[in-house]
């Protein structure tokens, strides 16, 4: 239960519905509370929801449980980030590198975190001491903010609402938004005060951030003559002068501006699939400014197409290591490891390559969770697996193990003869006498459910092997599901109507039935038969079936309308069913 619980969380959170992901993990812990993996997952969709708090209860918990696993100090250092303490988040993902040295994922992780530690320590701490820091941290932030008629425009501006979110996860960030006039109005909305901002005519004329202040310069008054009195003339505001842009920061953005252009023509060209001159507009692009890694991620997207995957690779690892500088949008740098992947992936001839490729795509999800490359990452994971089986195959090495578990299993020596079948499957995952004489070892060890799945799976491979119909039915004959192996050697008998061993196991099975009905079985032996069959999903829909329902109670109580019921040949079927399992008895 907890494992399907656990699936059901993963599916939704690969859909990203997390809070549906939250109850099912939490599910899934009520009946595996000791499995660490289900409070590590349950901590990532917390996170996901920024619920940080609860995330770092969760990973807390996780590490408890499983102090030597790497992935979780991974979860307890995404919870601090979260809630802005970043000393402690690179505390947390150096302890997890301490038991996971080459994990790629918390390297990265641990990079950021120590940037995000150092660029806190440049910035006063806002709010400190005062309500204004934490103001926005109130469960009605949103509320207030959608109640005010202008600061809810503000929430249409993708830019603010990035802003506010910001501040919602480190509140000493307020300090960097503090002269935008829009988080001042927000802040006076918060608080329950009229802040006075700039008006629409000023916010249009305000200085940008990377424009020199302008300079104003005060003249003086010119000299009166001595002889002459007149009344002063009105004060003039002094025009200000305008500061020149330095010449490096005007070439600086001219080169930027033709960079952009650059990539447009790339962006028109890549359209067209004229990929050479695509590349070369790109390339421009880099030469113009090197700060944007799009221009990367577009040319390795360009090389991707053209078949030229160790240049896509370069292109790729420069545009992470670039993007790490510049503080690019952890989006493109995930993007950037998706086509890293997608070009092993192109590359990959055996099921080795493909663990590059994996664990490139598994950095891009810790940097962006993106749909598309959780994707290619399954994609790969299930391509790599199956290669795993196809150089693994080898039925002449199957046979050869098959033969020493049959040694083994005259021996009696159950435990030795399952490992060699085993790794008879491995070598050949087909092997229908594998699967069977399996199946016999595990039901001499007793383990039956163990020995039914590898019958199925005899039957699922070859609905013609009787033997499986063999195992099965003894099996089901063991677990006193009489009804269900007079089933399974009925369909077997089909497939070889003379076969001695079905014919008796289905005579072993009459015989019970019948001493059942007779009530040659004692009373424990009958209730713990019924008891069993109340589980079987097809049972229970007879009996909650309203016309069976009625059928049953004509055969106590109306005998005649009991007669009537006996013609019909599916209303007899779903009584012998009952009678089969004990349910219904006749005398």
């Amino acid at each position: 239960m907890a494992a399907e619980a656990k699936a059901k969380g993963n599916a939704a959170f690969s859909a990203g519905r997390f809070g549906d992901a939250i109850e099912h993990f939490s599910e899934a812990i009520t009946h595996a509370p000791e499995n660490h993996v289900l409070y590590s997952n349950r901590s990532a969709a917390f996170a996901s929801l920024q619920k940080y708090e609860d995330a770092l209860k969760d990973a807390e918990k996780t590490v408890e449980l499983k102090p030597d696993w790497g992935k979780g100090y991974s979860r307890l250092g995404a919870a601090f980030v979260g809630l802005g303490k970043h000393e402690d988040a690179v505390g947390a993902y150096q302890r997890g590198l301490e038991l996971d040295p080459n994990n790629g994922a918390l390297k990265s992780a641990l990079a950021d975190a120590r940037a995000a530690a150092t660029r806190a320590s440049r910035t006063p701490p806002v709010g400190a001491g005062s309500p204004f820091g934490n103001i926005f941290q109130g469960p009605d932030v949103w509320v207030k903010i959608q109640n005010d008629p202008t600061a809810k425009s503000y929430l249409a501006q993708p830019d603010f609402v990035k802003m506010l979110q910001d501040v919602q996860r480190s509140p000493s960030n307020l300090n960097r938004y503090i002269s935008d006039p829009r988080m001042m109005h927000v802040l006076g909305v918060l608080l329950g005060v009229n802040i006075q901002t700039p008006s629409a005519e000023d916010m249009e004329t305000m200085r940008s951030e990377d424009e020199p202040e302008v300079v104003q310069q005060t003249p003086r008054s010119p000299p009166k003559p001595a002889e002459v009195k007149r009344e002063p003339e009105p004060k003039k505001e002094p025009e200000p002068e305008p500061m020149d842009i330095p010449d490096e920061e005007k070439e600086k953005r001219e080169r930027k501006a033709q960079a952009l252009k650059e990539k447009e023509l790339g962006n028109e060209f890549y359209k067209k699939k004229l990929f050479d001159e695509a590349v070369s507009h790109y390339t421009k692009a880099l030469e113009l400014y090197d700060e944007d890694i799009s221009f990367l991620t577009n040319r390795a997207a360009v090389y991707l197409e053209m078949g030229q995957y160790e240049n896509c690779i370069k292109d790729c690892d420069k545009a992470v290591e670039r993007g790490r500088e510049v503080h690019a949008d952890y989006k493109m740098i995930s993007r950037a490891l998706t086509r890293k992947g997608t070009a092993y992936v192109k590359l990959a001839k055996c099921s080795k390559d493909y663990d590059i490729a994996i664990e490139a795509f598994n950095k891009a999800l810790t940097e962006h969770r993106n749909p598309d490359t959780l994707k290619r990452l399954n994609d790969a994971e299930r391509t790599k697996k199956e290669l795993e089986q196809q150089e693994y195959y080898d039925p002449k090495l199957a046979d050869e193990e098959r033969e020493k578990g049959n040694d083994f299993f005259k021996k009696a020596d159950y435990p030795v003869a399952i490992k060699h079948y085993t790794e008879a499957l491995k070598r050949n995952p087909t092997d229908v006498k594998a699967f069977s004489n399996r199946a016999a070892c595990y039901t001499k060890l007793g383990a039956l459910p163990e020995g039914l799945k590898d019958a199925n799976k005899c039957i699922e491979i070859d609905e013609k092997f009787v033997k499986g119909y063999s195992r099965k039915g003894t099996i089901q004959f063991f677990m006193k599901e009489y009804d269900k192996a007079l089933e399974t050697y009925q369909i077997g008998l089909k497939h070889e109507p003379e076969n001695q061993e079905l014919l008796d196991g289905a005579r072993r099975c009459i015989d019970q039935i019948n001493k059942t009905n007779r009530g040659d079985i004692s009373a424990e032996d009958l209730k713990e038969r019924q008891a069993k069959a109340m589980q079987d999903p097809e049972i229970q829909g007879i009996l909650s079936d309203p016309i069976m329902r009625q059928v049953l109670t004509d055969f106590q109580e109306n005998p005649k309308a009991a007669q009537e019921h006996m013609k019909n040949p599916m209303v007899m079927g779903k009584i012998q069913k009952l009678v089969n399992a004990g349910i219904v008895q006749v005398r």
